[in-house]
């Protein structure tokens, strides 16, 4: 693993009520006795930013790549990516663990492309943890308002938020540098979206200082 990721610590920070995991019945052999399998397994992840994908109703498993896109259109795309299972949802993209490298894939159907988005799930989950954090605890100084003087503390307020996604950027990179290789990947997008207050959800602090 890249990153040592516990399931205790996910539950101390979000409590076990808002993570969510997959059976290890819900992948397919090639993919089931694999570290990322036995990572979503075990570990699970925070709800709300990525999300985890359900099972088919009759059988009881995840998809596989072929059963959710057309993966003939996806010239950058292994040959044996139709038999990966799919994983998850973040942005606009189908996540995919390609069970023999480890790699967590991003399908975009919008855009026919097959990206790398992580080195291994450890790397997923790490991520993801870190920006449902921030959404989660990041405080604004004040609310929206006029003056001059607020203005001034809000301009610092997204200058200091900036700050913290950039630094998540840099220090996911130095470990992995898949997540944010290039301006395009689904976390280049929504640590962007977070850097200019958005995603803040009402209930978080950060939400109540911009929607009040």
């Amino acid at each position: 693993m890249l990153f040592d990721i516990t399931r205790s610590e996910l539950a101390d920070i979000f409590g076990e009520s808002r993570l969510t995991t997959l059976p290890a019945t819900a992948f397919p052999p090639s993919a089931a006795d694999t570290e990322g399998a036995r990572l979503l397994r075990t570990v699970g992840v925070p709800a709300d930013t990525l999300w985890l994908r359900e099972l088919d109703e009759e059988r009881g498993t995840l998809p596989l790549v072929q059963d959710v896109v057309d993966v003939e259109e996806f010239e950058d795309a292994s040959p044996d990516a139709g038999e990966w299972p799919v994983i998850g949802w973040l942005l606009n993209a189908h996540l995919a663990l390609d069970p023999r490298s480890g790699k967590v894939y991003a399908f975009d159907a919008d855009e026919e492309t097959a990206q790398a988005l992580h080195t291994d799930v450890s790397s997923l989950i790490q991520v993801t943890l870190r920006f449902q954090r921030l959404l989660e605890e990041f405080t604004f100084s004040s609310s929206s308002s006029s003056s001059s003087s607020d203005d001034s503390d809000e301009e610092a307020d997204f200058e200091r938020l900036e700050r913290e996604t950039e630094r998540i950027r840099q220090e996911t990179s130095s470990v992995d540098p898949l997540p944010f290789q290039d301006d395009e990947t689904a976390w280049t997008v929504i640590s962007e979206e977070i850097a200019a207050g958005q995603r803040f959800e009402g209930d978080s602090p950060g939400g109540r200082a911009l929607h009040g």
